[in-house]
């Protein structure tokens, strides 16, 4: 009879069956993804992985909810640094590239995987707000600072849209090799900063 694991051999297990499931259904996605390719990887019995996820999209649900947290977590410490609200927003920024191009995978689950009934996993649908308040927490500071004005959830969002498009671009290998991404990136937020300067700044 084996041996009756630990808790905290059990949540190791569960962190590396996460972390081969991240990898899979980012190189698979959703459709293509079986529970027999990650089980052979780990080298356990098929049933294993239903002894911690209900069933496949359970265990996605799981793997986005990590990733989300991560970056949170990422986005979070840089916003808590000390300075001026530019200084923490560039953390921000500087965080959330990094993020992107140390966890790949992680950043494709979060963001480019559509995922039915989301709304049943709670976990996932916590993480994901968390995920967004680190959008508008940066431009809540620049606005408490008389430095922009305008609604943070639309400055947010006008924001991060083309950070994701130059991360994704990059990531595929589209960006022409005459056009630096971290230029394009810098680029676009000084046009589009001016869009939000307060009237009497411009």
């Amino acid at each position: 009879m084996p041996k009756p694991l630990s808790k905290a051999e059990i949540e190791d297990f569960r962190e590396k069956l996460i972390d081969a499931a991240t990898r899979l259904f980012a190189e698979r996605g959703r459709q293509d993804f079986t529970l027999k390719e990650l089980t052979t990887e780990l080298g356990v019995s098929p049933m294993t992985p239903y002894r911690y996820f209900k069933d496949k999209d359970a265990m996605l649900a799981a793997v986005r909810a990590r990733a989300f947290d991560r970056f949170a977590d990422a986005l979070e410490a840089a916003f808590a640094k000390p300075g001026p609200a530019p200084m923490r927003a560039r953390a921000v920024y500087d965080a959330y590239v990094d993020f992107a191009k140390r966890e790949p995978s992680a950043y494709r689950l979060m963001f480019d995987v559509s995922q039915p009934d989301e709304e049943k996993y709670p976990d996932l649908v916590r993480a994901t707000a968390r995920a967004r308040n680190t959008m508008t927490d940066y431009v809540r500071a620049l606005l408490k600072e008389g430095l922009i004005e305008g609604d943070p959830e639309l400055i947010g969002h006008v924001f991060w849209v083309p950070l994701h498009g130059t991360i994704m671009l990059e990531m595929a290998g589209k960006l022409s090799p005459e056009c630096d991404a971290t230029t394009i990136r810098m680029t676009t937020f000084s046009a589009l900063i001016n869009a939000f300067l307060p009237k009497r700044k411009k």
